[in-house]
């Protein structure tokens, strides 16, 4: 780390923004509290109860998806057969695909009236109650996203082995079991804390999907909890009690995962598999690839099918779509270019620094979002701005982009970091050498080799934005909703048709991001320059 060239500016820019991002942790901090110490009368809020619950489901949500995770990259890493590569893309995009869509793609297929219940009244004249609501429901759901996502993660571990160390097990004969034990499961087993702590925490702040998958009462977690105090009762003091809980036990579960291995957050592209095995054994990983990507990707299909073909045009007719479509693009677009401009400054200063205390207390603030839900950031924006008597609809856009940019921030620090890092190991030397400036530096060597990772970041922090229900929730209105909301809208007024258009679409425009810029970003970023 001697070999690091001296960028003070970087540094000191570096500490100014991490000093602006910890004083608005403050200040939402400060809004809640002081909402919690000015609340008057008693609260309705079960805070065990909901507390119980939402645990209860992260804690299902964590253990199915990382089994399911671990048996799907197995297969995946055995198996060679054309169309892999859009199979291995499918799981990926699992991180970016909205809860909500793949909530309405379950409903279709599993609800009282999807296609399941109606072949089974067509054919054997009865239907059955349906398991895509409650409990069950919120884990099918949660399981068909973290179990893809986790899939894709480890599948990353398995492609890093060592060629030498299979071909040592290719020359003493291991079997499927064997090699797992002491090869795959070694590979995957350093990540599984991690990856099980993020699952937890994704599940745990989960809000459209309990929304629309709950049931009632009775399966509510914390985050619509939240939403309902404020939103439909305007009770402050349970809202209040409910956020400073949900921030408590989301910190306490960063805290223990960040003691483990950290999990990788850039997927370049899989590795073609070059191990064999015998045939029962690849009957078995079929039926597992088979019955996994059917599960994932069915529901998403579901929802294409059921919204092109159905409300559509009538959808695209209504000039309420278009306006939203256009404030989610705006927001999601906003939203992204302030989180690439936030991570860049940060991820810069800290690869400038080898101090170990420097490099931490530059990457704090921002990996404290982790620790506040969307509906919770979202909450105490809405008190911050209602103490300092600024219209909410006047304060919502600015409010929505700051807040789901900070929400983006920790897994766009964790995609530009590492690289960056990499780059001034192998190339600080050169930089030196060289007496490159600090922009010099940045636009002759770190921007082309960051370019796809740069594209991988506003991917993932555009198409966040753009899924996004938990902020817009308590600042939308009816002249001011995103794609999301207005669908969200569409169900609760049982205009399924809609609902089902504007999900096909928010798919569509997901997937389209999520695959087109990082390729886009990689080739402006290798363009040759004059």
């Amino acid at each position: 780390m001697l070999t690091l060239p001296r960028r003070p500016l970087r540094i000191a820019t570096a500490t100014g923004l991490t000093l602006i991002i910890a004083a608005l942790i403050v200040a939402v901090l400060w809004a809640i509290l002081d909402a919690a110490t000015g609340a008057s009368g008693g609260s309705r809020v079960d805070l065990a109860h909901l507390l119980r619950m939402t645990a209860l489901q992260a804690g299902l949500t964590m253990v199915l998806s990382l089994g399911v995770g671990v048996a799907v990259a197995w297969a995946l890493n055995r198996l060679r057969f054309f169309g892999r590569d859009l199979v291995v893309g499918l799981f990926a995009a699992a991180i970016v695909t909205p809860g909500m869509v793949v909530a309405f793609g379950l409903l279709s297929i599993w609800g009282r009236n999807g296609w399941i219940n109606q072949a089974a009244q067509s054919l054997f004249g009865f239907s059955f109650d349906s398991p895509a609501y409650g409990l069950s429901g919120i884990l099918i759901a949660h399981v068909v996203l973290d179990g893809a996502f986790a899939a894709r993660i480890l599948l990353a571990r398995l492609d890093a082995i060592a060629q030498s160390r299979l071909k040592v097990g290719q020359s003493l004969g291991l079997g499927a079991v064997q090699r797992f034990r002491l090869i795959d499961w070694p590979a995957m087993r350093g990540s599984l804390p991690g990856l099980g702590a993020i699952i937890f925490l994704l599940a745990f702040t989960s809000f459209p999907i309990v929304l629309l998958l709950g049931g009632g009462p009775a399966n509510q977690t914390l985050e619509v909890a939240i939403y309902t105090a404020v939103r439909l009762d305007f009770d402050l003091a349970g809202a209040v009690r409910l956020a400073l809980t949900q921030i408590a036990v989301c910190s306490v579960v960063i805290l223990i995962a960040s003691a483990f291995t950290p999990v990788p957050s850039a997927l370049s592209r899989s590795a073609q598999p070059n191990w064999r095995d015998a045939r029962p054994v690849r009957a078995v990983q079929w039926l597992v690839l088979v019955l996994a990507t059917l599960g994932f990707a069915l529901p998403l299909l579901n929802v294409l099918y059921e919204g092109l073909a159905g409300g559509l045009f009538r959808v695209l007719e209504q000039a309420s779509f278009w306006r939203a479509t256009a404030t989610s693009v705006i927001i999601g677009a906003s939203s992204a270019a302030l989180t690439l401009a936030l991570a860049l400054v940060l991820a810069l200063g800290r690869s400038a620094t080898a101090q170990r205390v420097g490099r931490t207390l530059l990457g704090v603030p921002a990996y404290a979002y982790l620790a506040v839900p969307a509906v919770v950031l979202s909450l105490g924006f809405f008190l911050l701005v209602r103490a300092l008597g600024v219209p909410s609809g006047a304060a919502a856009p600015v409010v929505v982009v700051i807040a789901n940019s900070l929400l983006s921030l920790p897994f766009a620090m964790a995609t530009l970091g590492p690289p960056l890092d990499a780059v001034l190991r192998s190339r600080g030397k050169l930089i030196r050498s060289l007496g490159l400036s600090g922009w010099q530096q940045f636009t002759a060597i770190e921007y082309p080799l960051l370019g796809r990772d740069i594209g991988l970041m506003l991917a993932l922090a555009f198409c966040f934005s753009l899924g996004d229900l938990g902020v817009i929730a308590l600042f939308g209105t009816q002249d001011f909703q995103t794609l999301p909301l207005m669908m969200y809208r569409a169900l609760g007024s049982y205009r399924s048709n809609d609902a089902a258009a504007i999900a096909a679409l928010l798919l569509i425009f997901t997937i389209a991001a999520f695959v087109g810029l990082p390729r886009l970003i990689e080739r402006i970023a290798h363009a040759p320059r004059r």
